[in-house]
């Protein structure tokens, strides 16, 4: 039997590939399990293993979750603009035509409800200010001449209770003479001692004195007293009435107005609402002819409201309270989530299109009247529970392919994965992830640039990271490579000669 040579160009070719298997050092290792998920992708194999000790995980942030399953909402998408609620957003104007001589608030400064923001005169407010302390002058004078009297009063009251009481005292002394003389006649007339004429001039002189002590005790003086202590009483009353009514017109304008006297005659502006400041029309010192001149305006932003367009065809899916999410284009990979409030009653023209209005919670101030936003109407759930991780553990590489750092032990590789729906911030994965894996969510972009440059993240002696040596990267270093590449070249050579020779002695033993 003929055995035929291998051709020189086959085995050359056979020595290339197993020299290019043996020297290659940037194929990169997929985690257990993981291995057919990569298909030979060029962006995956750029990417190395990258061990990072757990200092540095806490001081890069690194923050690593395992991959969840849940049912996703998704609906009705469009794009909206934000919105002052209309009750939360306030003009504050001038209340009577006047002039504005201090502000007390600039654009972004927070006030709450009450606060004073401005300080304005007025020529209407003054001429009833001049009036109503004119009248309350009048008041306080008549209000001291009714105390005055009432004092007088007082006095007179007590001066003739003390002279009622003396002319009592006298009567009964008079009366009490009276009637002992009465007495002492009647037992003389009785023994025949005095005339009977003595004895009725004695019981005349008894009835004028009981007639005195009568008068003195009506006391006429006293009730003509009490009834002067009561008009002085009543007179202060009605100066103290007055005194308060003086200045009630110019109250109540104040109140009317909604604005705060103060001492020098000028009043305050308070703030309606709480909320910011977002600007000021008005500069200090500048008047107005009318009231109703705009000074700023106030706007409550912890409620924000969107305002969206939703196609007829799809109202049959919208209703009001239903959730909504919303993502702002200048605020990444965060969404807020609020409710519909508002269906319009009529399709618009010709784009067929409904506006709706969602209330959308905003404490923390950071959505804007104004901005652009992504609105999704969540209408649906998936029917069962899905594989899915958080958008920021995602990393695009040049080729628009997607990563995902999962842990091993100490080290994090990069696994490609096929994505699939997207709800808020989370986003289905269909293939490259199992249920326990755990991924980095947090800070993966940071592996995946130290990926490319082939190291591990340490810390140098400033606390940054630094580029490690190359024997720490997981590559063949230079220096190995040669020596290695001089043996298999080397290897490769002998062997050829020893193929060949067999070659000659097959070929001289041929029958």
């Amino acid at each position: 039997m003929t055995r035929i040579a291998q051709p020189p160009t086959l085995r050359f070719s056979a020595t290339l590939l197993l020299m290019s298997l043996v020297v290659s050092p940037g194929a990169t290792l997929a985690h257990s399990g993981h291995g057919n998920e990569f298909g030979g992708s060029q962006s995956a194999q750029s990417a190395g293993s990258i061990r990072v000790d757990p200092e540095t995980a806490q001081r890069l942030g690194l923050k690593v979750e395992p991959v969840s399953r849940q049912r996703l909402a998704y609906g009705i998408k469009t794009t909206g603009q934000l919105e002052a609620l209309p009750n939360q957003k306030v003009e504050v104007t001038t209340p009577v035509k006047g002039t504005v001589v201090k502000l007390l608030v600039n654009p972004g400064d927070t006030v709450r409800r009450g606060q004073p923001v401005a300080i304005m005169t007025s020529p209407e407010l003054a001429e009833l200010r001049t009036a109503a302390l004119d009248r309350q002058a009048e008041a306080i004078a008549a209000g001291q001449q009714a105390q005055a009297d009432l004092r007088l009063a007082q006095q007179n009251l007590e001066q003739q209770k003390r002279i009622v009481a003396a002319n009592i005292r006298q009567a009964r002394t008079q009366v009490n003479v009276a009637q002992e003389r009465y007495d002492k006649d009647r037992e003389l007339l009785a023994s025949g001692a005095i005339p009977r004429r003595t004895v009725l001039e004695s019981e005349t002189k008894l009835a004028e004195a009981r007639a005195v002590l009568a008068k003195a005790a009506s006391a006429l003086e006293v009730s003509e007293a009490q009834a002067q202590l009561r008009r002085a009483q009543s007179a202060v009353e009605v100066a103290q009435s007055r005194r308060f009514l003086s200045g009630k017109t110019y109250q109540t304008r104040l109140q009317q107005l909604g604005a705060q006297p103060n001492s020098d005659g000028t009043i305050t502006i308070a703030a309606p609402i709480a909320g910011i400041v977002v600007d000021r029309e008005t500069t200090q010192g500048e008047s107005g002819e009318d009231a109703g001149k705009k000074v700023m305006t106030i706007v409550d932003g912890n409620t924000v409201q969107v305002s969206a367009n939703i196609y007829e065809k799809d109202l049959n899916q919208i209703q009001k309270g239903q959730r909504v999410q919303v993502k702002a284009n200048g605020i990444p990979n965060r969404f807020f989530e609020g409710r519909i409030r508002v269906i319009g009653a009529m399709v618009e023209g010709e784009t067929r299109v409904v506006p709706v209005k969602a209330e959308l919670d905003n404490s923390g101030g950071v959505l804007k009247p104004g901005m652009f936003v992504e609105l999704e109407v969540l209408t649906t759930r998936t029917p069962a529970n899905l594989l899915t991780i958080p958008k920021t553990a995602l990393v695009e590489t040049n080729t628009q392919q997607k990563l995902v750092f999962v842990q091993n032990g100490d080290a994090f590789e990069p696994t490609q994965v096929t994505l699939g729906r997207e709800s808020g911030t989370f986003v289905e994965i269909k293939n490259g992830l199992f249920d326990g894996d755990r991924i980095v969510t947090q800070a993966a972009p940071m592996l995946y640039a130290q990926s490319l440059r082939g190291g591990s993240p340490t810390t140098n002696d400033h606390g940054a990271a630094a580029k490690p040596a190359n024997h720490a990267s997981g590559q063949v270093p230079w220096w190995v490579m040669v020596p290695v590449g001089g043996a298999i070249a080397a290897g490769t050579f002998w062997a050829g000669m020893m193929w060949a020779k067999r070659g000659n002695q097959q070929k001289h033993f041929s029958p």
